[in-house]
């Protein structure tokens, strides 16, 4: 299959959701053709609100969407609907845990040449922060679909993260999606799976685009017979504890890879979970704590150094670390 941006994943599992969900509705901020809701507008035109550029409208008009029994889709940049719905968000959806879902398209570094203003590399430290809001960021446009699809019949307030740029298409259609349970893509299997091994010497991971990245530092690090298990941990929020904890036991040293700020982000909720747990060597690769800025999408992953090279480096750099680890609890 042909690379897709997460946002036309997302697009055709509305349009499905249009055939399946009668209560399915739609809202964009005036950038419904950007987040892909264009195709439900077209076709059920009906059941689409347009509010203009207000965000903070578009989260209040869901909300009350939502009290009147419908499963509202709230459509913008992610950058413009969690900066400036953040407010809506927490106390009118989130605190009355409504059921309403907030698609956040162009997220990350794929807004490439709109530069700094309109990154959104925050979303997942934001978002996991509120109660009641679970959060997705899908790595590929079909896993985008059946998230969609999903998050539909999940109750409560939902966030998905999209992007821009087409990427490639690595999921199936017969693997597993869950909200709230990640896939083992590579090595380990998740507890009572029954398939995979254990044993392997570490663990990357990764949300998003950085998923594939992660599969493409497995088969370098392979190379140097370094066995990496790779884990795509598309729902940051409710978090997969037991497929982590297992990951953590068993390979003894983590990296986690995510297009967005180091601070709080992936790593962070990875961390939280492991470091109470189940402690263990990790790196975090991702964006260091400053802001986006214009340029080409792939030039931009580079520049920020979230290549499978880097996830390469940061894979060796905590193997010697867990080594070291090792050797100081013999001593």
């Amino acid at each position: 299959m042909a690379d897709k941006p997460t946002r036309d994943g997302f697009g055709e599992g509305l349009l499905e959701l249009g055939k399946t969900h009668p209560n399915v509705v739609a809202l964009s901020g005036d950038l419904e053709d950007s987040a892909r809701a264009i195709w439900f507008k077209k076709q059920y035109p009906d059941r689409f609100f347009s509010v203009g550029i207000a965000e903070q409208d578009m989260i209040g008009t869901a909300a009350g969407l939502a009290l009147a029994g419908k499963i509202p889709f709230a459509c913008s940049f992610s950058q413009f609907v969690t900066g400036k719905g953040l407010e809506q968000m927490r106390l009118a959806v989130c605190y009355q845990k409504l059921n309403v879902k907030i698609v956040g398209s162009h997220g990350g570094l794929s807004v490439g040449a709109d530069g700094a203003t309109a990154e959104a590399l925050e979303e997942l430290t934001v978002l996991r922060s509120l109660p009641n809001m679970t959060v997705v960021a899908p790595c590929d446009a079909l896993e985008a679909k059946r998230a969609a699809i999903a998050s539909a019949d999940y109750p409560g307030p939902v966030y998905l993260r999209l992007g821009r740029s087409p990427v490639p298409v690595i999921t199936k259609e017969t693997d597993l999606f869950q909200i709230g349970r990640a896939n083992v893509l590579r090595g380990g299997a998740r507890p009572g799976d029954g398939i995979g091994r254990a044993g392997d010497d570490i663990t990357i991971v990764a949300c998003g685009v950085m998923v594939h990245h992660a599969l493409l530092a497995a088969e370098a690090l392979a190379k140097d017979d370094i066995q990496a298990r790779v884990i795509n941990l598309h729902t940051v929020k409710p978090i997969d504890r037991q497929t982590l904890i297992a990951a953590a036991k068993e390979t003894g040293a983590i990296v986690t890879a995510e297009e967005h700020t180091v601070v709080g982000g992936l790593g962070g909720a990875v961390a939280e979970v492991l470091v109470q747990a189940h402690p263990v060597p990790m790196r975090f690769v991702g964006v260091e704590d400053r802001f986006g800025t214009s340029g080409d999408p792939a030039d931009l992953l580079k520049a920020f150094h979230l290549m499978p090279q880097d996830l390469v480096k940061a894979t060796k750099d905590v193997l010697r670390l867990k080594q070291s680890w090792a050797a100081s609890a013999q001593r």
